[in-house]
């Protein structure tokens, strides 16, 4: 009788259906796995390539002169020599016709101090303000080469191209070899990109300034985004109870978090800026701005953890005679405390990475000047890129890369930070 029924039409088309089914979820799996390994190869792809393009602005070019700090560029006070930046030039000049005495006519001079970075001329005053001794001695100075001269010796492949390709002409090609044989050319960590601000030329352009911009905006946002949303996150869940209005509140709530990150940045500027008249371009207008993107994703991350605190230490406190404020502050709060800070560091990361509305309220502004206060004008880093990378010369293409790679690791310790308060700080229930 059991082989009678084993052979059973309603068993083996059960069997059939059942190896359909197996083979569907094989199938699902596989989607599944090669949908990870192609999203996975596209990000190794995209960050091999920002990090090809960006490794080489970590190094400059610098070229030795014997500079002769001539006490006639520098006659008048230091303080009043900043105001003599084109005399400095005179100095680059005759130290490069000593290094190379072939140069005769005033052509082959300007192509010479095309060697040389028009900022280096700001580098000597710096110099001697530092050190007043200088001036009336003659110093070998290590002083940054220009773009051009940067970009060739990071890619010597330019050297095979044909004249009309290349940026260099055999002559200055010439002199750079006649500089690296007599080890007057190096190359070294470029620490001004992180100690300057921005600057027209790519070869002493920093992002100090983007980045104290990021941390002025960045601490206006938590400081206004944290405690308000937090507080709305609790009225909502424990004290508001259930009502049309607070409905609608809710969906508003829910709606915001969705809203495009430009239309925040068109209330700024028409709050803000047209209306309360707070200062144009400053890290406090965008701290303010990016708040109001940031505060709805922190009230519904507020709530959702609130809701995941068992309803077991609501009984045992209410059982215990605790009051409402002491049943929320005492008990519901701190142990909703992890989610709730992931949440706010997911939200902070988001906020961190906008430029839309920061465009929109004028921190795409060309500022030099390191920012001191949340009230002066400066830019944040995604706004930096951006400006980069609409710039045409070739050294701020590596610029751009390497403020996106500095950019993704502020990302990436942010979402390492939410991973790590959310397991510090979670409970077994």
């Amino acid at each position: 009788m059991t082989e009678k029924s084993s052979q059973h039409p309603s068993n083996f088309l059960t069997s059939k259906q059942l190896h359909k089914r197996r083979k569907a979820e094989q199938r699902f799996k596989a989607y599944g796995i090669s949908t990870i390994i192609i999203v996975i190869s596209v990000l190794l792809l995209l960050l091999t390539g920002i990090i090809f393009k960006g490794y080489s602005a970590f190094t400059k070019t610098e070229i030795a002169l014997e500079i002769f700090y001539d006490p006639k560029v520098f006659k008048e006070s230091i303080p009043k020599a900043i105001l003599k930046m084109r005399d400095t030039g005179s100095l680059i000049r005759r130290a490069l016709q000593k290094e190379f005495p072939d140069i005769k006519d005033s052509d082959e001079i300007r192509k010479a101090l095309q060697l040389i970075s028009p900022n280096a001329r700001i580098s000597l005053i710096r110099k001697v303000v530092e050190d007043p001794r200088l001036i009336g001695t003659t110093r070998l100075t290590w002083v940054s080469a220009s773009d051009n001269i940067n970009l060739f010796i990071k890619k010597p492949q330019q050297r095979k191209l044909p004249a009309y390709q290349r940026q260099l002409d055999d002559q200055k090609i010439a002199w750079i070899d006649q500089l690296r044989e007599r080890k007057k050319l190096r190359q070294r960590f470029n620490v001004q990109f992180f100690t300057n601000g921005d600057s027209r030329e790519p070869e002493q352009a920093g992002i100090l300034g983007a980045l104290m911009g990021s941390f002025y905006t960045m601490l206006v946002t938590l400081l206004l985004a944290f405690p308000i949303g937090i507080g709305a996150a609790i009225y909502l869940q424990e004290f508001a109870g259930k009502s049309r209005l607070i409905s609608l509140l809710e969906l508003n709530i829910s709606n915001l978090a969705a809203v495009p990150s430009i239309i925040f940045g068109l209330l700024g500027l028409a709050v803000f800026l047209n209306f309360m008249d707070f200062p144009r371009s400053s890290a406090l207008v965008g701290g303010m701005t990016l708040s109001l993107m940031t505060m709805p994703i922190i009230i519904l991350a507020a709530r959702a953890a609130i809701q995941a605190v068992p309803s077991s230490i609501r009984e045992a406190a209410e059982g215990l005679g605790a009051s409402r404020v002491q049943l929320v502050f005492h008990h519901i709060v701190p142990l909703a405390m992890p989610g709730i800070l992931t949440g706010t560091i997911l939200g902070m990361a988001r906020a961190l990475g906008e430029s839309a509305p920061l465009l929109m309220i004028g921190m795409v502004a060309f500022v030099v000047d390191i920012p001191h206060t949340p009230l002066d004008p400066t830019t944040v880093l995604p706004v930096q890129i951006f400006s980069w990378l609409r710039n045409p010369e070739q050294g701020f293409i590596e610029n751009t890369a390497a403020a996106i790679m500095v950019l993704l690791l502020f990302l990436i310790l942010m979402n390492l930070a939410a991973i790590v308060f959310r397991k510090r700080f979670d409970h077994k229930w």
